[in-house]
């Protein structure tokens, strides 16, 4: 026995063999804490492997540079390394606790919000096991130091060092490789930092958040005062004045953002076989008291979704490439739709039955000064209540009642579905209509999450109309980006009927609903062209709250005086009069336009149209990137206090039953504290099985 342990000394304690020691330690402690400490959402055979692969390539980089090094100096950069990344995997442990998310670099430069959030509950949320981390470099500290491992003293051999370097960058190439290929656009977008961990690694995501943050640090650096003043001036210029038939007509009143996932204005009234595709929100659309807005674009990027809520809340525009939600939300100050209502007494909520983190919603939120936001980790999950993006949205729509009937009165509560999210799958028990016969199989399920969407959403209207929220509430339902992209024309036009599809009929395919429902309005089909940029000062101006001297790119749709020129991330337009798709301009009937043959009016039109595109785009991105709006505060408006704001659960339901004991204004104090989640009624069958084991 004493030979085996003195052979296993001479091995450990060579450089070669420390090294692939520490190495080993390095990529299991980083793995076990994957599988242990977060929860990253495995789905797949690649999924696991790539969680296997990713600690490798960072530690033969990381530990390999202690083998440039001869002596005693090399062991101990090792172990310095490996000591680096227990910290780094203790300190994620402990904020992902909290907050299910990774400690960016942005967050630990944009605070004390880490200290603040995590300085009063820290001896709360740490674990004894979370040392453990630390457990194998606090033991080859002592055999070093002992001299049980007695360190190699010979030259170093720097060709071992340079091909494990080498070795390490082949694999992260391919470990990107497979992951781009399971998740496209990964860092491109990068929609939560749950998936860079998941594809490339703890060590990668300090990386990358470190450059993110980098980047945007030079160029906040460089904006002054001044260019918020351009800003401020082009938006003066173009602010449009608030129709008074509309102005503070519906102020007070509860208000609902309904967020449509993936719906088009195509499908409203469309059948399929000779069904309504969606008959509930068909009756919305045209019902007498809802204003419909059928020349409604949506403007999204790379962002999607995320680009979508940055316009609905802030009117400002997504960025050209990736999400500025993710990039900085948790930096940024921002003046929007949120921090306004709760600044005019409103409770503000947002809702969605996926995890926090994703598009950062979980830090953006605080940014937009969201006092609720109630994640998937509010709701009851099980296996078959979840689709792709989080929970199907007649489960989520029916849990969310529980804390609709608690938000002090009045609201603002934005519901987010997900259920008619690409790739349109859903379960034969859920499925209500047939699949359409395109050939296309990306297409043909379309119809079949659209008619569910549809079901959940008239579910929802009936419980509003049975607990008396649908008389006192502004109801707005919008669709946030296309469902079909334009790389399907052949199955689109088989939808439209039609024999092909130009840029043209591409373009108006962008539209999606844009419906105002209230009790006092008189509703109808509005023609003005605009778009999701344009949400914010609507809403404002109909709510009556003070709005002219803010920064905002869009305008109230139903102003009289406002410009109709709608425009596209890619600085393409759409207009009443001319259009620009591309390199090619149309009329609005479609037909396209030789610019030769324009008079001199219309080629002015089209040129003035072209500037403010550009310039609005131009000026949204300096204001995100520049971070402009710390610059700049309207009158009557309080900066955002970041810090004040808690989404874990046990903080949420606290600050929901002070604020119900307070104000004493929410639904189930109206009724003497008896809930109205009895008054919801779906027919989703995972509930009725539900029921039956009950039984």
């Amino acid at each position: 026995m004493s030979s085996f342990v003195k052979k296993l000394r001479q091995v450990v304690s060579s450089r070669a063999g420390f090294f692939w020691l520490v190495f080993f330690l390095f990529w299991l402690k980083t793995y076990l804490a994957y599988q242990n400490n977060f929860t990253l959402g495995v789905n797949n055979g690649v999924q696991q492997f790539l969680l296997l692969l990713n600690p490798v390539p960072s530690g033969l980089l990381l530990v390999g540079l202690g083998l440039y090094f001869g002596g005693r100096k090399s062991y101990w950069i090792e172990l310095v390394v490996s000591l680096i990344q227990s910290a780094w995997l203790f300190a994620n442990t402990l904020y992902y606790r909290e907050f299910s998310d990774f400690l960016s670099f942005g967050i630990i430069k944009s605070s004390s919000s880490v200290s603040n959030n995590l300085g009063l509950s820290i001896l709360e949320i740490i674990h004894p096991t979370d040392f453990l981390l630390f457990l194998d470099v606090f033991v080859l500290i002592l055999l070093v130091s002992f001299k049980v491992i007695q360190p190699d003293m010979s030259k170093p051999k720097r060709r071992y060092a340079v091909v494990g370097s080498v070795m390490a960058l082949i694999l992260f190439g391919l470990n990107l490789s497979m992951a781009e290929g399971d998740r496209s656009q990964l860092l491109t977008r990068t929609f939560d930092n749950n998936y860079i961990v998941k594809y490339l690694g703890v060590d990668f995501f300090a990386g990358y958040s470190a450059y993110q943050t980098h980047q945007q640090t030079a160029t906040r650096k460089n904006a002054t005062s001044s260019d918020i003043d351009r800003a401020l001036d082009f938006v003066n210029k173009n602010r449009s004045q608030p129709n008074i038939s509309y102005y503070g007509k519906e102020k007070g009143k509860n208000v609902f953002i309904l967020h449509l996932e993936s719906f088009q204005q195509f499908l409203i009234d469309y059948k399929s076989d000779g069904q309504e595709v969606t008959p509930n929100i068909n009756r919305f659309y045209h019902d007498q008291h809802t204003l419909a807005f059928d020349n409604f674009f949506n403007q999204v990027g790379q962002g999607k979704t995320s680009d979508a809520e940055t316009m609905l809340e802030t009117s400002l525009y997504g960025l050209p490439s990736g999400s500025s939600m993710t990039a900085y939300g948790s930096s940024n100050t921002y003046q929007a739709l949120p921090a306004f209502l709760d600044q005019q007494g409103y409770a503000t909520a947002s809702m969605h039955g996926d995890v926090g983190s994703f598009w950062n919603r979980d830090n953006t939120y605080k940014s937009w000064g969201y006092q609720y936001f109630f994640d998937s980790s509010y709701y009851k999950e099980k296996a078959n209540y979840s689709v792709g993006y989080g929970l199907k949205d007649k489960i989520f729509l029916k849990q969310s009642v529980k804390y609709l009937e608690q938000l002090p009165q009045p609201f603002y509560a934005k519901v987010i579905t997900v259920t008619n999210h690409y790739p349109y799958d859903l379960d034969k028990d859920n499925q209500s209509i047939p699949k359409t016969k395109t050939g296309d199989k990306t297409v043909d399920g379309y119809v079949q999450t659209a008619r569910y969407l549809d079901e959940a959403f008239g579910e929802f209207m009936n419980y509003l109309k049975k607990s008396g929220l649908y008389d006192n509430s502004v109801i707005v339902a919008y669709g946030d980006h296309y469902g079909i992209s334009n790389n399907h024309p052949k199955a689109l036009a088989k939808l439209l009927d039609k024999k092909s599809v130009t840029s043209y009929d591409l373009a108006m395919l962008q539209k999606v609903p844009f419906m105002v429902h209230s009790n006092n309005l008189a509703g109808g089909i509005d023609h003005t062209y605009g778009g999701e940029i344009d949400v914010m000062p609507t809403l404002m101006d109909l709510l009556g709250i003070k709005n002219d001297d803010t920064i905002q790119l869009g305008n109230d749709l139903l102003s009289t005086t406002r410009n109709q020129t709608v425009a596209f991330r890619n600085g393409d337009f759409v207009s009443p009069d001319l259009s620009k798709i591309g390199s090619k301009v149309y009329d609005n009937q479609g037909n396209r336009v030789n610019t030769k043959n324009l008079t001199v009016e219309q080629k002015q039109i089209l040129k003035e149209q072209q500037e403010r595109t550009d310039k609005a785009l131009s000026l949204s991105d300096k204001i995100v990137t520049g971070d402009l709006l710390r610059f700049y505060t309207p009158q009557n408006f309080k900066k955002v206090d970041k810090s004040q704001y808690k989404y874990k659960y046990s903080d949420g339901i606290k600050a929901l039953k002070k604020a119900r004991k307070e104000k004493k204004t929410s639904l189930i104090d109206q009724r003497d504290g008896k809930s109205t989640q009895d008054l919801y009624e779906t027919n989703a069958p995972e509930l009725k099985e539900d029921n039956k084991d009950d039984e």
